[in-house]
């Protein structure tokens, strides 16, 4: 592999906006370019691979701690990957569901309002005929819930991590959730963790996340950037195209 070409993290919001502004209508080649990175064949070996490298462009920090990826500004990067509508394609991960050692976690110190205070939104185009080296970064956004939706998403995530806490793993589906939604995180169906059942006996399951619904990113996407009768080559979201 080759050696990456490190960018210093962000010191600011406006020095971290300025960055991500200037990386809007490149490509993803020419973005490997600049840190020194190959591009994969295909994202099927390579699963996280385009948000990976826009925060290595950007300059993020956090690595896989439980932390905002931008740690000096205390903001979180999630790349939405988008069709020619700009419509995201699919739902948005935010982190890990604690399955063990949950007892007694409160929404204001959750992992989960911690990664969505302040959010940075990178659309790229994922449409599957666009060769992966030839998608194009949106223009991003800083964000942070309103009032409104951050009560809702309090409120998904302590309807969520009740059934958790009191052992109803089984129970959670998709379904629930207006915002936030659990699913299973895995890179197989082998990949297990401990849980517990209803009577507190250790169990074995799948790793599960917290996602964000995909009408959820959409709405955020559509309010900022007016995407009703816009197409991914229309300003603002990609701009120099």
């Amino acid at each position: 592999m080759p050696t990456v070409i490190p960018v210093p993290p962000p010191r600011s919001e406006s020095e971290l906006l300025t960055r991500a502004r200037q990386i809007a209508g490149l490509n993803l080649a020419q973005l490997a370019s600049r840190v020194n990175q190959p591009v994969p064949a295909s994202l099927c070996t390579a699963k996280g691979w385009v948000g990976q490298l826009i925060e290595l462009c950007l300059g993020a920090s956090a690595g896989s701690r439980p932390e905002p990826d931008f740690e000096l500004v205390g903001v979180e990067l999630k790349t939405v990957p988008v069709n020619q509508a700009g419509r995201p394609l699919e739902s948005t991960y935010v982190c890990t569901v604690p399955l063990t050692g949950n007892t007694g976690l409160e929404w204001e110190t959750s992992w989960v309002r911690r990664k969505l205070s302040r959010v940075l939104w990178v659309p790229v185009e994922a449409e599957p005929d666009i060769p992966l080296a030839q998608r194009r970064v949106g223009m991003a956004l800083l964000w942070s819930p309103k009032p409104q939706e951050a009560a809702i998403l309090q409120q998904d995530w302590e309807e969520l991590m009740d059934l958790i806490v009191t052992g109803q793993l089984d129970q959670v589906s998709a379904r629930h959730g207006t915002f936030l939604q659990i699913r299973p995180k895995a890179a197989n169906r082998f990949a297990l963790c401990t849980s517990f059942d209803e009577n507190g006996a250790p169990t074995e399951t799948l790793p599960r996340g917290f996602y964000l619904r995909t009408r959820f990113t959409r709405d955020i996407l559509e309010r900022h950037y007016q995407l009703a009768d816009k197409s991914l080559n229309s300003p603002p979201l990609i701009r120099g195209i």
